[in-house]
């Protein structure tokens, strides 16, 4: 009994104390281990599963239609019947265009069927044109990635060569102008111009497609900084300078105090003088001589001179759209040549009768991308400022934009 007493004793003691007793020999084996092999994930072109198919790429060719298409892969005249018929809801075939490219899966044996064939319209979507059962027609498209981009950069000659320079799409150039169409001549940028560029440029599969939108810029020309600052205002987005207003502006409605319209634009008028049908692209104001001609908008003068029939006239460049002349002028302002930097409402020259006219007036003309337009039809682009009650919201969003663009200037000179 003692014995037994001592033992359960020491065995309570070993339990309070958490002495550890090692088993050398006592091993715990895991139970129902399973090894599961490392299986690779498949691949996928176009949603499809490609590992076991032959992929083949090409490009539409000249005068190649889908049914020549498919016919090149044996694919049969009742089949290819089928197929456009699925096609129809789907999408035009008579949009194929030569250049394009094309990919074909093909079953991998000696056969070499055709199982799919998948079109690419553009970068982004494609049409699928299933063979494999039932033949299905359906569309997909890709993931566009939009990556947020700056550059800063000094003209030396163009803005075009200045983007290249730093390794930019050049295109963006063309972006710019739209956006500085009203408040910067393009064609008259100066060696030292100099800009800063917050753009979007979009990406599939790591390839760059294209540029986004302008996000906000800053323009340094003729010795001012003009921001593009955008901001929404009654659900259109458009770009503002730092006070609110917009970039865009409007042309004077008229060039002159006149008295009366004496001809309009037409494709064919009776002329006064030579007696015959002709165009007169442009609208006669009849005005005393010596009464002042004022341009319409800011612009560049591309040239002042006499002009034969026209006499004493001047051309005006305003942006990449509009450029506008003014003909039969007595003579022209203090300062105005070719070369010259006029502001909208400057006066430029005085009415005449210069040239192979009746009497006192201005002839006033305007192109629009190269086109003569009726100056009575110009379409003004909106231009109202920021309205009063997003003034707040649109100064925060300045503040923002500011910072953004003056931080570019700042790395490029940390670097």
């Amino acid at each position: 009994m003692k014995i037994e007493y001592i033992s359960s004793l020491l065995f309570t003691f070993i339990v309070i104390c958490g002495i550890h007793i090692n088993y050398p020999n006592y091993k715990l084996v895991p139970q129902n281990t399973v090894s599961v092999p490392n299986i690779p994930a498949p691949n996928y072109l176009f949603g499809i599963v490609s590992d076991s198919l032959v992929i083949e790429r090409n490009f539409i060719k000249p005068n190649m239609f889908l049914s020549t298409l498919l016919s090149e892969y044996h694919i049969s005249s009742e089949q290819i019947g089928l197929i456009i018929e699925k096609t129809k809801n789907v999408f035009d075939v008579r949009k194929i265009k030569r250049g394009q490219p094309y990919t074909g899966l093909f079953s991998n044996d000696t056969l070499k069927q055709l199982k799919y064939l998948i079109y690419e319209p553009n970068a982004v979507d494609y049409v699928v044109f299933d063979l494999t059962n039932e033949i299905k027609v359906y569309t997909g498209s890709r993931t566009v990635q939009i990556i947020e981009k700056q550059v800063t950069g000094v003209i030396n000659s163009n803005l075009w060569g200045a983007l290249q320079e730093k390794g930019v799409n050049p295109l963006l150039s063309n972006n710019l102008s739209e956006i500085y169409a009203w408040t910067v001549d393009f064609f008259g940028i100066q060696k030292g111009d100099s800009f800063n560029i917050i753009y979007e440029e979009k990406f599939v599969e790591n390839q760059s497609i294209g540029l986004g939108k302008i996000k906000s810029a800053l323009f340094y020309h003729y010795g001012k900084s003009i921001y593009a600052i955008p901001f929404t205002q009654d659900s259109i987005e458009s770009y503002y300078d730092l006070d609110g207003t917009s970039l865009k502006r409007s042309f004077l409605k008229a060039p002159l105090e006149y008295s009366r319209i004496s001809s309009g634009f037409s494709n064919a008028r009776l002329h006064p003088i030579l007696k015959k049908y002709q165009p007169h692209h442009g609208v006669d104001y009849s005005a005393p001589v010596g009464t002042p001609v004022r341009t319409i908008g800011d612009g560049t003068v591309l040239l002042a001179q006499f002009g034969g029939k026209a006499g004493f006239w001047i051309k005006i460049r305003h942006n990449n759209v509009y450029q506008t002349a003014y003909l039969h002028l007595s003579k022209f302002a203090p300062g105005i040549v070719t070369g010259a930097r006029v502001i909208q409402g400057q006066i430029i020259g005085y009415v005449g009768s210069t040239g192979l006219s009746t009497g006192p007036h201005l002839d006033f003309r305007v192109w629009q991308n190269e086109q003569a337009i009726d100056p009575l039809k110009i379409e003004a682009p909106p231009v109202e400022p920021i309205k009063p009650e997003n003034k707040a919201a649109f100064e925060k969003a300045r503040d923002i934009w500011m910072t953004k663009l003056l931080q570019i200037k700042l790395e490029s000179f940390a670097r």
